[in-house]
């Protein structure tokens, strides 16, 4: 595996992106999702699985990884300017786009936005709505904007966080939903995800993420409206155990027609519980 730093400008302010290189063959662009845990090495066992058909670039997002974040505005036009920074110093083109959770919408707007960069795109549990309003509803707006305050706050802030990330927490939340099968939730898996919240400015991705702050469009018909119009083709890989509410996102854009869905295992991260199992997915629609 190869690595490299792009230094990259985003809304104004320094932005270094680290990146994974591995495989060859056409060139492919993967992007985690966006989760409290969110790192480029989440997608280390599918960038292997697809090792022999593609080179891969696999990069942080801002605010997120395995490195002390800079501390940058995070909200949706951030992240989008974020891409086209990325794409603007590795412009591909691309064979494959690959995008998992919150990732997807920003990897179909940025397709939509330099139509010829990517072939082919692949959604890997796709979403569009952070945990609080998935679980609250949007009607609660008001307090989500006061828990992130309060998290990005400082001292108070880093101390709300410190409690809401600790090892159990992560554990559980892990099996909850993020995993499929409980057994693959290993302490040292534990331990290895509670090491990405403790680099310095963490809590403030996880505050935007949470709250909603990231989501990259604010209702179902917005979801659903990125993918009318010109794209290249879109493969939706639907995991078997996705938690109900998110699943039922995946189930709506199906019905839509606009993209061709496949079922996968796994639950919200099946692109690192089961990488094998979702580049042979991709490999069949190819």
């Amino acid at each position: 595996m190869g690595r490299e730093a792009l230094d990259l400008t985003v809304a104004g302010h320094p932005c270094p992106t680290p990146c994974d290189r591995l495989g060859t063959g056409p060139d492919a662009l993967l992007l985690p999702a966006l989760s409290t845990i969110s790192a480029r090495s989440e997608m280390a066992g599918l960038a292997a699985a697809l090792g022999s058909d593609h080179g891969s670039l696999v990069p942080d997002w801002p605010g997120f990884g395995d490195r002390d974040r800079p501390h940058l505005p995070l909200n949706p036009a951030t992240l989008h300017a974020f891409l086209d920074a990325l794409l603007a110093a590795r412009p591909g083109p691309y064979a494959l786009g690959v995008a998992a959770g919150h990732g997807a919408g920003y990897l179909v707007a940025a397709a939509r936005r330099q139509p010829g960069r990517f072939a082919r795109l692949v959604l890997v549990a796709p979403t569009w709505r952070g945990p609080l309003p998935t679980a609250m509803g949007p009607e609660r707006r008001p307090l989500f904007g006061r828990i992130r305050r309060a998290v990005e706050a400082p001292v108070l802030g880093e101390a709300l966080y410190r409690l809401n990330i600790s090892p159990p927490i992560i554990g559980r939340m892990m099996r909850a939903h993020v995993y499929a099968e409980a057994g693959r939730v290993t302490p040292a898996l534990v331990r290895a995800k509670h090491a990405l919240t403790r680099h310095r400015n963490g809590r403030f991705g996880t505050a935007a993420f949470v709250t909603g702050g990231l989501d990259p469009v604010e209702s179902r018909a917005d979801f659903l409206a990125l993918f009318e119009g010109p794209l290249p083709p879109v493969l939706m890989l639907r995991p078997e155990r996705a938690p109900p509410r998110s699943g039922a996102e995946m189930d709506a854009l199906a019905r839509t027609g606009r993209v061709r869905t496949r079922t996968v295992p796994g639950a919200l991260c099946p692109h690192e519980e089961f990488p094998e199992a979702v580049a042979a997915a991709i490999r069949a629609e190819a």
